[in-house]
């Protein structure tokens, strides 16, 4: 029996908007992943408690390492756009209530922009699981965007440097960076592609972040892809590993 919570994320039987035609070509195709860093996907994280059920139930943390994994096997760029604090922006005088809660909590804290003391191993820190990909010396690590769009950082320009004009877009979270770097994305003149099982979103009392990402990311993306659609596209019959799913502290 399906649940009706699997109901309720379930893409539409009979959808009215017309489909983008969209058909993926790796000469010319990036995998973006936002934010894929411990405070948002380890059990250890800063903000497991509003976010650790969406990834559990999306089963978040393999499907980025699958992504990766497929990326890596095609040849396509991958390209990571984090999040990181430094000292010197406690100073900021206004902020939203995503961002005070972010500053509350300690998030993506570094403890400066040309040093990584204390960083191996800390919140701001990469997903264990993911660093042998994103440490290879190929991926695209761009500096770091400072509320949820890629405006404030590199990315854009980094992609065009490589002649990429579609993106297959996931990690984190869903309703905030993911949703803001597609935003941004399209408004750039990319064909994006949202993976809306490899993200997660916030449950809190004001709403289901994932829920509201997934009906935004359905009227603006390309198209809302599976993990598993994604490999396929990727990489054809391929499998990829699922040692990810046991790596997420």
């Amino acid at each position: 029996m399906t649940s009706p919570k699997a109901d309720l994320y379930a893409e539409p039987s009979q959808p009215a908007l017309p489909g983008s035609g969209f058909r993926l070509e790796a000469a010319r195709t990036a995998l973006v992943v936002t934010d894929p860093q411990i405070d948002f996907l380890s059990p250890a994280g800063a903000t497991w408690e509003i976010f650790g059920a969406s990834i559990t139930d999306n089963d978040t943390v393999l499907h980025i390492g699958q992504l990766l994994e497929a990326a890596k096997a095609a040849d396509v760029t991958v390209a990571i756009s984090p999040h990181y604090y430094y000292p010197s922006d406690d100073s900021w005088q206004f902020g939203g209530p995503l961002e005070q809660y972010m500053h509350n909590v300690g998030m993506f804290s570094r403890r400066g922009p040309l040093t990584l003391d204390g960083f191996d191993g800390s919140g701001a820190d990469f997903l264990p699981a993911y660093r042998e990909h994103i440490l290879d010396g190929r991926t695209v690590v761009t500096s770091p965007h400072k509320i949820v769009g890629p405006e404030s950082n590199d990315l854009v320009l980094q992609l065009r440097k490589r002649g990429v004009s579609q993106v297959l877009l996931a990690g984190m979270a869903a309703n905030l960076c993911v949703e803001g770097h597609l935003r941004e994305l399209v408004e750039q003149g990319f064909e994006v592609v949202v993976v809306r099982d490899a993200t997660a979103g916030p449950r809190l009392p004001e709403g289901d972040g994932y829920l509201s990402a997934l009906i935004n990311f359905r009227y603006l993306a390309a198209a809302t892809w599976t993990t598993a659609e994604a490999v396929q596209a990727l990489t054809g019959s391929l499998a990829p590993s699922t040692h990810m799913k046991e790596t997420t502290s």
